[in-house]
């Protein structure tokens, strides 16, 4: 398994505290099956501006010293970037980073707001040939009222990663629905654990593949852990099924509009 979603390096943003911490959220990574980790730092303008040099070197100092220990598992440099109309320059002066130097772009939005460049944001984006994915949309608060926001962007070329823990729960009860209605619909393309601290999410994670797998089936959940990863690395296209609108019942539109999480 491939974790797309991750904030491993120390002291970067809101993630690892401190480089033991680093190498232990690594440790729980390997033990729970996966052997890669990408590395998506927050950048935030005039918030988290770490830029891709630096942590490049952070990557490849991590990486020499698990291969001295003998720790098989890969690393890789990329970014969750908050979502901007300066994205492709921050990619351009090298401040933001794609997914391993590919055309792949993880981008965040504003948890409770939707922003009101967002079409014009992805339009850029894939007109410089790039392919926007955003993370966690499950966990959006105008996307769990308004679902068919993700069937919409998803049309439009737009990929989606959702988190491990969202299926359990450990985002509130609304992203939970969203995230298994945006599986059974053919919305979600990647998943990520969006790790910030040890001994949280990568210890579930068995319990939560053998949710996914009942919920969509180990073929799916193996597309989504594995073999999209995979393609993302290399630059290689994906092939999407065709995402199914989405259709709340009246329990699941009430629960939404109801509960506070």
């Amino acid at each position: 398994m491939i974790d797309m979603h991750t904030h491993i390096l120390p002291n970067i943003d809101d993630g690892s505290r401190s480089i033991e911490e680093t190498f232990n959220l690594i440790k729980e990574a390997k033990e729970v099956g996966f052997d890669a980790i990408i590395s998506t730092s927050h950048y935030m303008e005039g918030y988290y501006e770490t830029d891709s040099p630096e942590r490049e070197v952070w990557i490849n100092a991590i990486y020499e010293n698990l291969q001295n220990k003998n720790i098989d598992i890969k690393l890789y440099l990329g970014n969750e970037i908050y979502i901007s109309e300066n994205i492709v320059k921050l990619l351009e002066e090298g401040k933001a980073s794609t997914i391993n130097e590919t055309s792949y772009v993880l981008f965040e939005m504003p948890l409770n707001a939707e922003p009101m460049n967002l079409y014009d944001v992805i339009y850029e984006m894939l007109q410089y040939k790039l392919v926007p994915i955003l993370a966690h949309p499950e966990r959006y608060s105008f996307v769990q009222k308004e679902p068919e926001l993700i069937y919409d962007l998803v049309q439009k070329g737009v990929l989606m990663q959702s988190n491990y823990g969202s299926v359990i729960g450990m985002y509130g009860e609304k992203a939970q629905i969203i995230v298994k209605k945006f599986l059974e619909n053919n919305m979600i393309h990647f998943l990520g654990t969006d790790v910030h601290r040890q001994n949280t999410i990568y210890p579930r994670i068995p319990e939560i593949l053998e949710e996914l797998n009942s919920i969509i089936g180990e073929e799916y959940v193996e597309k989504l852990t594995t073999t999209n990863p995979k393609l993302v690395l290399s630059n290689k296209k994906i092939e999407i099924e065709e995402p199914i609108p989405i259709e709340l019942s009246l329990k699941e539109k009430m629960l939404i509009k109801f509960k506070k999480r």
